[in-house]
């Protein structure tokens, strides 16, 4: 008699390679291209051990480790940010990939064996993903109680921004009602239907959550930008200069924002060679900075390509660039592109998705609290360069107050 639970224990580590394969080259599973060897294969060896545990005991055994193995795997991809079908996809490939290695034992057994091996490996498989599922669910009703409690917590900072400034008001409502509409929505959908049906976590169900979420990231996203700003008009921010490595910090915001240059199949090209290897600043400023000028960049390219470019320049300063071939921005639209929620709209659009027109806004302001300057360059139809210059050795507010003082006094 054939030990099929042996069997998958021994093919346990090639099952691991060629499933993290498949699942590298499926382009249905987007979010796997951004995701290391070892962040997607995550507890999936637990899982092929409970499943070769319950296959060595006529399936009676370790279910409670299939069980928990496969709830720790729905949790990790909650986390990972893996939607619903993505999931479901990945347990498709996970059941071609086993028969498809083990296809040679399990034509060495008996008729009644095979057919036993099949049925307990689905029914195994099916358990998986029942549990997987439930635990993934659990994940995203987590956050979306967590940002429940955000919303919660910067609406009241966002009541007092609206009370102290009247202007753009207009166009952050229009901003606002959409993401706001859509979660209240299916919020209201979700949980009608989860009160009928508590024990069925439907695929239907998860997608209504990830709706939510979305709106619900949007929104929060929008709101975080305005009260940025707002902070900084209000002197509340402040510059926390440390020594931070310029190549590391530029390379970690461009594997961020790679994802969205892929999908328009546009080319992100960096020549940092004549960078800095060190200065000192406020390293989470600088990389929102990038990240708003990267993203701007590849919402308004079409084709084409994005350059980034870093250099050392005189009187201890240094310099980066990022331009894009893009739509390009009028002489007009210049003068007023780092105003708060101005946008440019290419092809005369009257309204552009997934834009706040606060991006470049927070970007000049950091600019200046970092004691730099920005520079733009651009020409309808050809592209943009935005251009920021910074110091070598940023001076914390204290510092920068006293100069000022010492001038003011002279």
């Amino acid at each position: 008699m054939v030990d099929f639970g042996q069997l998958l224990t021994d093919k346990i580590e090639i099952i691991e390679q060629n499933w993290v394969s498949a699942v590298r080259q499926d382009s249905q599973i987007e979010i796997a291209q951004e995701l290391t060897y070892k962040a997607l294969r995550n507890s999936f060896p637990k899982v092929l051990q409970a499943m070769a545990s319950i296959l060595s005991n006529d399936g009676e055994g370790d279910l409670q480790k299939l069980v928990e193995s496969s709830l720790e795997h729905g949790i990790v991809r909650a986390e990972q940010g893996f939607d619903p079908a993505e999931i479901a996809r990945e347990y498709r490939l996970l059941r071609a990939v086993i028969f498809e290695t083990l296809e040679t034992g399990l034509l060495q057994s008996s008729p009644k064996e095979l057919l036993r091996a099949v049925r307990l490996i689905d029914t195994v498989i099916d358990e998986a993903i029942a549990r997987c599922f439930k635990s993934y669910t659990h994940g995203r009703l987590q956050e979306l109680e967590q940002l429940q409690t955000q919303l919660k917590l910067t609406n009241q900072e966002l009541t007092r921004l609206v009370r102290a400034s009247k202007e753009n008001l207009s166009q952050l409502a229009h901003e606002l009602k959409t993401p706001l509409t859509s979660i209240i929505g299916y919020s209201d959908l979700f949980l009608r239907k989860h009160r009928h049906e508590e024990d069925k976590d439907t695929y239907q169900e998860l997608e209504h959550i990830e709706r939510v979420l979305r709106s619900g990231r949007q929104l929060l996203h929008l709101i975080n930008d305005a009260l940025e700003v707002s902070r900084y008009d209000a002197g509340k921010m402040k510059l926390q200069p440390a020594p931070i490595r310029v190549q590391e910090t530029i390379q970690q915001t461009i594997e961020i924002v790679e994802p969205l240059a892929r999908t328009k199949d546009l080319q992100l090209v960096v020549d940092c060679d004549r960078a800095p290897e060190q200065v000192i600043t406020d390293g989470l400023r600088l990389q929102q900075v990038l990240m708003n000028l990267l993203s701007n960049a590849i919402r308004y390219t079409e084709n084409g390509s994005i350059h980034l470019t870093c250099e050392t320049q005189p009187n201890q300063t240094w310099a980066i660039a990022i331009s894009d071939t893009g739509i390009g921005i009028g002489p007009s639209d210049q003068a007023q592109i780092f105003d708060p929620y101005f946008r440019v709209m290419p092809n005369n659009q009257s309204y552009l998705s997934n834009s706040t027109g606060l991006g470049l806004a927070i970007v000049a302001r950091l600019v200046q609290l970092m004691q730099g300057e920005i520079k733009l360059a651009s020409e309808v139809g050809v592209g943009s360069t935005f251009t920021v210059t910074l110091p070598l050795e940023a001076k914390p507010a204290e510092v920068m107050l006293h100069q000022e003082l010492s001038l003011q006094s002279e």
